[in-house]
């Protein structure tokens, strides 16, 4: 028998971020009707939390390897980051460090969605494969 109230005990939803974003136990959406909408938890899954970590290490890695790369000569294919780089010179790292930690916490709060964790992974290959790039690249210097 549902003992639930059939009255909905919350009046408003959760918000995305709150105080139980570090001390809340909730990791799953239970009910059906909650997971049709954009489903937000306390906590996160391990591989999401690693493969965030990555993308931000990832980034950081890009970031230098770029730098590095600029110091020989070369050049940043990117035309986005090209104008950044023009703008704020060697700081440009600043910029992409503070726009890529602020996707990657979109990315963290809607974690639950299906189409985000492959988006995550996507990134984290993508990131992955740049790197490995720029490695071979400053090899060949």
């Amino acid at each position: 028998m549902d003992r639930r109230i059939s009255e909905e005990r919350r009046k408003q939803p959760t918000p995305a971020v709150s105080q139980f974003t570090f001390f809340g136990r909730r990791r799953n959406i239970r009910r059906e009707g909650d997971r049709r909408k954009t489903p937000y938890v306390d906590r996160y899954s391990s591989s999401t939390f690693f493969f965030l970590v990555l993308i931000l290490a990832l980034n950081i890695l890009d970031s230098l390897f770029t730098m590095m790369i600029l110091d020989v000569k070369g050049r940043e294919v990117n035309p986005i980051v090209r104008s950044v780089m023009d703008l704020y010179g060697s700081n440009f790292w600043v910029w992409k460090f503070g726009i890529v930690s602020l996707c990657t916490i979109l990315l963290c709060m809607h974690s639950k969605v299906k189409a985000v964790k492959g988006i995550i992974i996507v990134l984290s290959s993508i990131y992955l494969t740049v790197v490995l790039y720029q490695i071979l690249i400053l090899s060949r210097l």
